[in-house]
């Protein structure tokens, strides 16, 4: 498996509000990203999500659909690793340890709040739910790492 990085991380404070992009984020094992929608909800699957920077482009390059990293509406922004590969796995992401839970399939409320055929082209590659096994604070530029 290859060795990755995170391009940028996203949170919001609200359900149904587009993230916004920040610089560095505190992670709580068993809560999430502080300040973000999920924090402490009890969801395993919902402390921390990650989409991959090439699936957004193969997105564009595909279908014609253009969705940013905010958009997409998960909380960090890779490159060079293969998320689904994570399910059932842990690794590290810059100080964090987390375990990939499950693909983080499109659904009809994500495509409500971007365009239509946003499912069809991420099918398969919308991304990672992941438990935070161990916290710290993540940063753009932190490896992402499989353990």
């Amino acid at each position: 498996m290859s060795v990755g990085r995170v391009e940028a991380i996203f949170i919001s404070g609200e359900h149904g509000q587009l993230p916004h992009a920040v610089e560095s984020v505190r992670a709580i094992a068993g809560n999430g990203l502080e300040g973000n929608r999920y924090f402490d909800e009890g969801r395993p699957e919902a402390e921390l999500t990650l989409i991959e920077a090439e699936a957004l482009e193969a997105l564009l390059a595909e279908h014609g659909i253009e969705l940013d990293g905010a958009a997409s509406r998960r909380n960090v922004l890779t490159r060079d690793v293969r998320l689904n590969d994570l399910v059932g796995k842990r690794f590290r992401v810059g100080e964090l340890e987390c375990l990939g839970i499950e693909l983080c399939e499109p659904c009809l409320h994500m495509q409500s709040m971007t365009s239509p055929g946003v499912i069809d082209g991420l099918v398969h590659r919308a991304g990672l739910n992941a438990e935070i096994l161990v916290g710290g604070d993540l940063h753009p530029g932190d490896p992402v790492v499989p353990l």
